[in-house]
C-alpha cells in the first residue's frame, strides 16, 4: 500500500487527491480516458475516489498511529447509499461515496477523527457489551467515550478545538475520578432531561450505530466479529507493552478502555466459564454421515448403513451453587434482578441438564435459606413467592462451610462451581474451596482483599436492574 506524506500537501488535502504524484493516476474522467480506453461513467469515477479516500485517510493515520495498524486495517470498505456517514457492523466499514467525497474536499482533517471514531468503536467492543441498555443512550455514551479519547490523543491529524458542551461534559465526567468508560457515561447520561441528551447526541455524533449488532438478533456471524476484534485489541496491547515508555496520554486512554472492555463481559459470556464436558443422549449431527445413511435406506429399505451417534459431549452445567449477599448493605431489587438473570441463562435448554440440582442460598453472616431446583417449573414457583432474607453484617464463611458439609454428604454430586453475588464488603474464607468460585460484584471492590484463588467480575447495574431504565421519560429497556 503507498505510504502518503505529509509533506506533499499543495495548500489542500483535496489538492493532494488530485497530484499526480500521490494517486499515482491523472485526476477526473478525461484523465481517465487518457489512460485506459474504457470511460468511466460519473458512479465508477466517484467509487474510485472514495476508495483512494478511504486508502490515503488509512495512511494519515497509520503515521501517527503505528500500534494501531492492524486495526485500521481490519474493516473491508463497501459503499452503502442508506447511510450519510460512516458505519460499521464489526466487519465491513459502510460509507457514502457522495460525502466522503465532500468532506474531503472542504476538511479532510476530519475523516480522520471519523475513520479512527469508528475503528476504536470496535477495539472498544461497544459493538457487542451493550447488553439490555437502551440503545440511543448507550450509543451516546459510545460516542462520548471515543470522543473523549481522541481528544485527548496528542495528534496533528485528529485534532480539533474542544467546545464548551464538550469541556463541561468533561469536567463533569472527570469528577468521578475512576476513569470514562461508556458504561459509567451511560448511568451519568440516565440522569439527563431529553433536550440534554438530544444536545449531548448532535455534539456527540460522528459514524451511524444502525448496524452495530442488537442483543435479540445476534448471529455467528457477530460473534465471529467480536472474537476477531478481540484478537485485535490483544495484539494492540501487547504492542503498546513493547513501546513501553513511548506512550503518551491517549495511548492510554485507548488502553483503558480496551482494560475496561475485557472487564465488562456479559454476565451470560461469564456464566460458560463454568462449562463442565457431560455426555447427554442426543442426537450428533456432526458425526453423521448423511449420505451413506439415505444410500442404506433406499437399497435396504428401512436397513441404514450406518446410525446416527444417540450421545455427544457438550458444554453444560451440571450442579451449581449461587449465594446472595443479603446484608443490609445490598440492595433487593439488585438481588431479584441477578437471580432472574441466572435463572434465564440456566433454565435454556443448552445450558440446564434435565436431571441438575442448582441450589440458591441467602446469606448474610449465616446461611438463611438453601432452595433447591431442580426443574425449571420449581424456578418460576420460587419467583411467584420470593422474599429477601437477612439485613445484618456480611460473612462469606457460613456459605462455603455449608456448601462443603453438602458435598461431604454427597447432596452435590457434580459440582462445577459457585457464584457469589456481593457488594464486596464481608470476611472472605483464607483457604482455597475444592471447587470453583466466583465473586460478583455490583461496584467498585477492594481487589486487594478478595482471595487470589477466587475468580472476580464487575457487573453492570443494567443487566439487572431493569427498572432503572424507565426512571426518566418512560424509556424501555
Amino acid at each position: 500500500m503507498m505510504i502518503f506524506k505529509e509533506s506533499l500537501w499543495l495548500g489542500s488535502a483535496w489538492s493532494v487527491l488530485k497530484y499526480k504524484k500521490v494517486i499515482g493516476v491523472p485526476f477526473g474522467k478525461e484523465a481517465a480516458m487518457k489512460r485506459s480506453p474504457v470511460v468511466q461513467t460519473q458512479e465508477e469515477w466517484e467509487e474510485e475516489m472514495a476508495q483512494k479516500i478511504l486508502r490515503y485517510t488509512h495512511d494519515e493515520l497509520f503515521l501517527s498511529f503505528r500500534f494501531l495498524g492492524i486495526a485500521l486495517s481490519a474493516l473491508e470498505p463497501r459503499e452503502d447509499k442508506r447511510i450519510i456517514t460512516l458505519a460499521t457492523d464489526g466487519s465491513v466499514l459502510y460509507f457514502s461515496k457522495e460525502q466522503l467525497i465532500r468532506v474531503f474536499k472542504k476538511n479532510a482533517a476530519y475523516l480522520n477523527r471519523l475513520y479512527l471514531h469508528t475503528i476504536l468503536h470496535c477495539m472498544f467492543s461497544h459493538l457487542w457489551i451493550g447488553g439490555k441498555r437502551e440503545r440511543f443512550l448507550w450509543g451516546i455514551a459510545c460516542d462520548i467515550a471515543v470522543e473523549y479519547t481522541i481528544d485527548h490523543i496528542d495528534q496533528k491529524c485528529t485534532k480539533r478545538i474542544i467546545g464548551w458542551i464538550r469541556q463541561r461534559t468533561y469536567e463533569a465526567l472527570e469528577n468521578n475520578g475512576t476513569g470514562i468508560s461508556a458504561a459509567y457515561i451511560y448511568r451519568f447520561l440516565l440522569e439527563k432531561e431529553p433536550e440534554e441528551l438530544q444536545e449531548l447526541h448532535q455534539e456527540f455524533f460522528a459514524d451511524d450505530h444502525v448496524f452495530w449488532p442488537k442483543e435479540e438478533q445476534k448471529n455467528i456471524q457477530a460473534e465471529s466479529a467480536r472474537k476477531n476484534w478481540d484478537k485485535i485489541a490483544r495484539q494492540t496491547q501487547m504492542e503498546q507493552q513493547r513501546r513501553g515508555r513511548e506512550s503518551d496520554e491517549g495511548e492510554e486512554l485507548i488502553a483503558f478502555q480496551m482494560k475496561a472492555r475485557k472487564a465488562r463481559r456479559t454476565y451470560r459470556d461469564f456464566l460458560r466459564k463454568f462449562a463442565v464436558l457431560h455426555e447427554e443422549m442426543h442426537c450428533d449431527l456432526d458425526e453423521f454421515d448423511l449420505n451413506f445413511y439415505t444410500y442404506g435406506l433406499q437399497f435396504y429399505r428401512n436397513m441404514p448403513l450406518v446410525e446416527p451417534l444417540e450421545s455427544r459431549e457438550i458444554k453444560k452445567i451440571r450442579d451449581f451453587v449461587v449465594v446472595v449477599d443479603t446484608s443490609y448493605s445490598t440492595s433487593g431489587e439488585l438481588v431479584q434482578g441477578f437471580l432472574q438473570e441466572t435463572f434465564e441463562i440456566l433454565s435454556q435448554e443448552d445450558n440446564f441438564f434435565h436431571q441438575c440440582r442448582l441450589h440458591i442460598l441467602q446469606c448474610d453472616e449465616e446461611v438463611k435459606s438453601d432452595v433447591v431446583i431442580t426443574r425449571k417449573e420449581e424456578i418460576e414457583a420460587l419467583f411467584s413467592d420470593f422474599t429477601i432474607q437477612g439485613g445484618g453484617g456480611t460473612d462469606f464463611r457460613p456459605a462455603f462451610t455449608y456448601v462443603e458439609e453438602l458435598l461431604s454428604d454427597g447432596e452435590l454430586e457434580n459440582l462445577c462451581g459457585l457464584l457469589y453475588f456481593t457488594d464486596g464488603k464481608g470476611i472472605y474464607p483464607e483457604k482455597k474451596p475444592d471447587f470453583q468460585t466466583a465473586f460478583l460484584f455490583m461496584e467498585d471492590y477492594e481487589e486487594e482483599k478478595v482471595p487470589v484463588w477466587a475468580i472476580r467480575m464487575r457487573l453492570e447495574r443494567e443487566e439487572f436492574e431493569g427498572s432503572l431504565h424507565d426512571k426518566k421519560g418512560g424509556r424501555e429497556s
